[in-house]
């Protein structure tokens, strides 16, 4: 099969979207298909661009022996150094369009299915118009509500572009001939947005449990930290960004300063990063980690004798953490954020 993939964030990247959409596309090369990818360069949590990468259009190809390939194209993209309401927007917006010379680049070239993944929604359009031109089969999956999410957290408050959004939502979602999502609540969403039942998949997000495990012995990191056999960790891991509330955390780490076994460690980056810094600048029991790359991420995740997951109430079922699989993978129990019959609160 040949599949043209269309998505904003992709492998390097360690964290969110980008490494799921990643790992399924070097799976489906590998099990034989021929993917084209148009993505952006890389610059997701810190949002920055990766240094190694210059904000222009670029190729990658990547074979696979006896196998397929898997084709990357980079498209340019604006990214702002503090994201919110506009400048997130624009952000997304100017992949959306700079990503339309590639995606019709391929008019003339065979396509089974284009693949658009959430987010951005801003891609969609040009996805179903190219579609319906070459007559193909067209897929919509998401990861993030990010409608939903932008006006219910705030980041967005006006009630007209609020019904307009929806509006635009709405008529795209119902026309794709596929629209998956990563959890059963998510899914729920679906039909409140005019999708089909038949239309309708589940596609969860996954851990590589070759890669995760628990560990026998130690994680490298207490020795790295000079930690005591004793201290209990407590570990968060991931994208340092504005709708976790992660303000929680530098909240606990202050109540529990006066037990002087209990270490706090924030492995990650971000945009919320410098204020909760800022906030925390006080605290003796908070360890701060950069992201760790991936030959290291079960050595980390073992690290945690807790691991937390905090979340703001108002993205409960927007989106389903993708932190949360690696966390259940390593075996070590999980305290998170959530309210009864969330889909957190079902794990």
């Amino acid at each position: 099969m040949r599949i043209l993939l269309v998505a904003i964030n992709f492998t390097p990247e360690l964290t969110g979207c980008g490494k799921y959409t990643g790992e399924m596309s070097s799976w489906l090369a590998k099990k034989g298909h021929v993917v084209h990818v148009i993505t952006a360069p890389p610059y997701y949590p810190q949002w920055k661009i990766h240094s190694i990468y210059k904000n222009w259009y670029r190729k990658e190809t990547i074979n696979y022996h006896d196998a397929g390939s898997l084709i990357v194209y980079r498209c340019p993209i604006w990214v702002p150094k503090r994201p919110g309401g506009i400048k997130r927007l624009i952000h997304l917006l100017s992949f959306a369009i700079s990503s339309l010379p590639i995606l019709f680049g391929f008019i003339f070239k065979k396509t089974d299915i284009v693949l658009t993944i959430e987010p951005t929604l801003f891609s969609a359009p040009g996805s179903l118009i190219w579609s319906k031109l070459k007559k193909t089969k067209s897929w919509l999956h998401i990861q993030d509500y990010e409608v939903d999410a932008a006006f219910d957290m705030g980041i967005v408050k006006s009630d007209v572009a609020h019904k307009m959004a929806l509006t635009f939502e709405r008529g795209l979602l119902k026309r794709f001939d596929f629209v998956s999502t990563i959890s059963s609540k998510m899914i729920e969403r679906l039909s409140g947005k005019g999708v089909d039942k038949d239309k309708q998949y589940l596609f969860p997000n996954w851990a590589d449990i070759q890669s995760i495990k628990p560990l026998n012995t130690p994680s490298k990191f207490r020795e790295q930290l000079s930690l005591n056999s004793d201290d209990v960790v407590v570990l968060y891991s991931g994208n340092l960004g504005e709708k976790q509330g992660l303000e929680i955390l530098v909240e606990a780490a202050r109540n529990t300063e006066v037990y002087s076994q209990i270490v706090w460690v924030i492995a990650g980056e971000g945009g919320a990063q410098h204020r909760l810094a800022k906030l925390s600048e006080d605290l003796v029991n908070i360890v701060w980690l950069p992201l760790q790359p991936l030959e290291l991420l079960n050595e980390l995740l073992n690290l945690a004798d807790i691991h937390v997951l905090p979340q703001k109430e108002e993205a409960a079922d927007l989106v389903m953490p993708s932190k949360l699989t690696g966390m259940l993978a390593s075996g070590r129990p999980v305290v998170a954020t959530a309210a009864p019959n969330t889909q957190v609160a079902q794990v």
